[in-house]
């Protein structure tokens, strides 16, 4: 995906408000990397065939969390 990039950026400010003791942001973080993963494969930037948007954008969020492990 073209524009996975964004989910990187989230990630890591997910994890600067974890590291910092901003608990509430780092849940907020991780709500808009849920919606920017269901917005950018609605958009037709990540097809997967027989799988929901949900679902889709999920295991988008779920690649990009293991890639930073």
């Amino acid at each position: 995906m073209q524009n996975e990039w964004i989910l990187d950026v989230l990630a890591d400010l997910r994890t600067f408000a974890r590291q910092n003791g901003l608990g509430v942001l780092a849940e907020q973080i991780d709500d808009t990397r849920l919606v920017a993963a269901a917005e950018l494969t609605s958009k037709g930037t990540s097809p997967r065939e027989g799988m929901t948007g949900y679902e889709r954008a999920t295991a988008t969020a779920a690649r990009t969390d293991s890639r930073r492990s």
